[in-house]
């Protein structure tokens, strides 16, 4: 859980040789989770394992310094936010510590007054950050899915314009021998437009929902049988042999799921099942109730997802190219958001693959008497 974002869990670590000192700041500031360290060392071994707020360390220390520390924290963890304590004299030192990264300073001996202040500012100061550094995120994002788009809108819309203007300029004509398999090519675009069209709705609604996240009964093979169903004749189109068996007793009784998000999660499982199976090959969809959990799994015959690639599939806009194309069609969201709305409702989306096997997806997730 990142602290920062929970005001109830603000933490602080400091780290000081004089035992009067650690205790003044555990008194003091009573309301952040106070952590203690004598030296250094201790310190960092600390942050290692248990990741603060604030550090706020002394100067003057035995083995390693305050600055010593400061430059080893920043090393590793840039964003942390560090407070030196150091006397009146020390401009040099102060200097220093600036350039290191060092958020403020607190004088000694200590003013309780002035503690509390400069910790509070502080930790102000870095929740502002992060808020910056999650908008820059999000603009980047924004940024980077505005040039996707036109990317992949741009490719079905040429190809429509071209052959429209080809007809109107008298290259293109019925009575030529290629016009029936030049119109069955644009067909396919105009389709592929219109999923690209129904993808992108779909995508910013979910980017724009309320964080509050409606439930209800929902009969989890009902669901996955109706969207197995719909996407029927795309398999037939490829000759794919699409197996469904979702008999009970698959799920005993109703999950608490959100109708919306797991249609979403299943059909983009069986799209990529679909769109990544070669011509003739086969594709399951499944289901299991074990002892404690209820499973869903789509297996294809497909090419299958190289190892190196399978930490990034959960990546927003990655996509698996394995014909190395740079054609893949989508926009590398339906992985992301899938496993995204699984979790959401409590459960969890497993991806097990082998080039050329195929690819297994699980959706889990646990019974209602054992939810919780």
């Amino acid at each position: 859980m990142d602290s920062l974002n929970n005001q109830t869990q603000k933490s602080l670590l400091c780290v000081d040789d004089e035992p009067i000192i650690r205790e003044l700041c555990v008194n003091a500031l009573s309301h952040y989770n106070v952590l203690v360290a004598e030296n250094g060392q201790q310190a960092l071994k600390l942050l290692e394992n248990d990741p603060v707020d604030i550090v706020l360390s002394d100067v003057m220390m035995p083995n390693i310094s305050g600055l010593d520390l400061l430059q080893k924290i920043k090393e590793h963890h840039p964003d942390q936010a560090v407070i030196l304590m150091t006397g009146y004299s020390d401009k040099d030192i102060i200097l220093e510590a600036l350039k290191a990264g060092a958020d403020d300073f607190i004088n000694k001996p200590i003013n309780i007054l002035q503690l509390n202040t400069t910790v509070d500012k502080v930790f102000e100061k870095q929740k502002i950050r992060q808020e910056l550094a999650s908008l820059k995120r999000i603009d980047k994002l924004k940024s980077d899915f505005l040039g996707l788009i036109s990317h992949k809108l741009k490719t079905p819309a040429t190809a429509i314009s071209l052959f429209i203007q080809n007809i109107t300029d008298g290259v293109e004509s019925p009575n030529d021998p290629d016009f029936k398999q030049m119109l069955s090519m644009v067909q396919a675009e105009t389709i592929h437009l219109e999923q690209l069209i129904q993808d992108l709705l779909y995508f910013s609604e979910a980017t724009l929902q309320s964080e509050e996240l409606n439930i209800e009964p929902v009969d989890l093979a009902a669901v996955a049988d109706q969207i197995a169903i719909a996407l029927r004749p795309a398999a037939a189109s490829r000759k794919i042999d699409f197996i469904i068996n979702l008999d009970p007793p698959f799920s005993p009784e109703p999950l608490m799921l959100n109708p919306q998000r797991i249609s979403f999660a299943i059909r983009a499982l069986l799209d990529n099942a679909i769109k990544f199976t070669p011509e003739g090959g086969t594709v399951r969809i499944k289901g299991a109730l074990e002892s404690e959990q209820i499973t869903l799994s789509i297996q294809d015959s497909g090419v299958g997802i190289p190892q190196q690639e399978l930490a990034k599939i959960f990546n927003k806009f990655y996509q698996v190219d394995p014909e190395q194309t740079g054609q893949v069609r989508g926009f590398g969201l339906g992985l992301y958001y899938a496993r995204d709305f699984i979790r959401s409702m409590g459960g969890q989306l497993y991806i097990d693959s082998h080039p050329g096997r195929g690819t297994e997806a699980k959706i889990e997730f646990p019974l209602p008497s054992h939810h919780g």
